[in-house]
């Protein structure tokens, strides 16, 4: 199994907009794809910020399921509604240890 965690620094006072485009738009259409493990957002610290962790099998399936997801039209409304909030991303895949609780 191998983790995802994405990164998004949005557009101050634009988070509850984001999560609601990602709740309607964007997680009906990315479920068929991958695995949410959670979706987040900063309250201290670096503020303005969603934090998502997705789960795959390995970084074969997550290659195949990002190339079909970004394919897939049914987000085309989602994009439309994320992609002006979003001052920046980053990105990680994360491989677990073998004694982390998450396999």
């Amino acid at each position: 199994m191998i983790y995802e965690l994405r990164t998004y620094t949005v557009h101050a006072g634009k988070v509850g907009e984001l999560q609601a485009a990602f709740e309607q738009d964007g997680y009906p259409v990315i479920k068929d794809y991958a695995t949410l493990v959670g979706w987040w957002f900063t309250e201290v610290g670096v503020l303005n910020q969603v934090v998502h962790l997705w789960a795959y099998e390995d970084a074969g399936v997550r290659q195949k399921a990002r190339t079909a997801m970004n394919a897939d039209p049914r987000l085309v409304p989602y994009r439309q509604k994320m992609l002006p909030l979003i001052v920046s991303q980053s990105n990680m895949l994360l491989n677990p240890a073998s004694f982390s609780p998450l396999q």
